[in-house]
């Protein structure tokens, strides 16, 4: 396997008329290109990866465990189809890509502070706001 996880011989594609201006072009050129991925039925991944996958590419896979991507932005179909598959390696790469670990922080005193006095300088506006009403009637 080259630089990819997954070997190319594992996607499979769907093709089906764009939408959209172009005349007699689009009426007549299935120019869209659905690339299909079976995550469930993939030897290339682990386990551990491909419920990775699933948790983070939720949307994009179906009932079945297949994964979908479609790319219509050329009027030529062998550009989508490579505008697909490098999508979908692309997609791959972030959902495989290790989170970095969060880092806690604090929040520092003199924003607290800040909040604190702002709150009680609010109050204060608000009592003595309802005394004013209290004493005209």
């Amino acid at each position: 396997m080259p630089d990819h996880l997954v070997p190319e011989e594992e996607l499979s594609f769907s093709y089906s008329r764009s939408s959209g201006p172009g005349g007699q072009h689009v009426n007549k050129v299935s120019s869209r290109v659905t690339l299909w991925f079976d995550l469930d039925a993939s030897p290339s991944l682990t386990g551990e990866q491909k419920a990775l996958v699933r948790q983070r590419l939720a949307g994009r896979i179906n009932r079945q465990g297949r994964l979908w991507l479609v790319a219509r932005a050329s009027r030529s179909q062998t550009m989508n189809r490579q505008a697909a598959v490098q999508r979908f390696y692309e997609l791959i790469r972030l959902a495989l890509a290790a989170e970095k670990p969060r880092r806690p922080t604090r929040v520092p005193g003199t924003s607290r502070a800040a909040r604190l006095t702002a709150k009680r300088h609010r109050a204060r506006i608000k009592r003595e706001g309802r005394g004013k009403v209290a004493a005209d009637e």
